[in-house]
């Protein structure tokens, strides 16, 4: 019986893993690139970076993640929607904040490629990303 149990929460955790790379699959022209990842002094929690490029017209849709993220727009011209807020539109070297959990989306808005370098704080164990239907 407890061999079932474990069975099963092996196959839905490898199942989510599964539906969050499909789902990023999804998003044609959509890179993110894990430049760094480290543990943190807070127990729980670890830094990862990364670097988020988008092709001409490409976006990321509805998603959050176990923590905040602090973005710089290094390149490019990005329109992000975060929950609740109007949308904006940012260029290179502005930056935006996501807190912890938050529902949001980006989406190039520019004639080129848009580039974002994206440091997160993040519980540690958990995707950096999960998408929202």
């Amino acid at each position: 019986m407890k061999a079932t149990r474990v069975a099963a929460a092996a196959a839905v955790a490898l199942g989510t893993v599964w539906a969050l790379r499909a789902a990023q699959a999804q998003q044609p022209g959509f890179k993110r690139t894990e430049l760094q990842r480290h543990d943190l002094n807070v127990q729980g929690r670890e830094v990862v970076q990364a670097r988020a490029d988008f092709d001409t017209g490409a976006s990321i849709g509805k998603h959050t993640h176990p923590g905040e993220e602090i973005a710089y727009v290094l390149e490019g011209t990005l329109e992000v929607q975060i929950e609740g807020k109007p949308a904006m539109t940012l260029k290179a070297g502005d930056v935006f904040f996501i807190p912890a959990g938050t529902v949001h989306a980006a989406k190039n808005a520019g004639s080129g490629t848009a580039r974002v370098l994206a440091t997160y704080v993040v519980e540690k164990g958990k995707p950096l990303a999960a998408m929202v239907k």
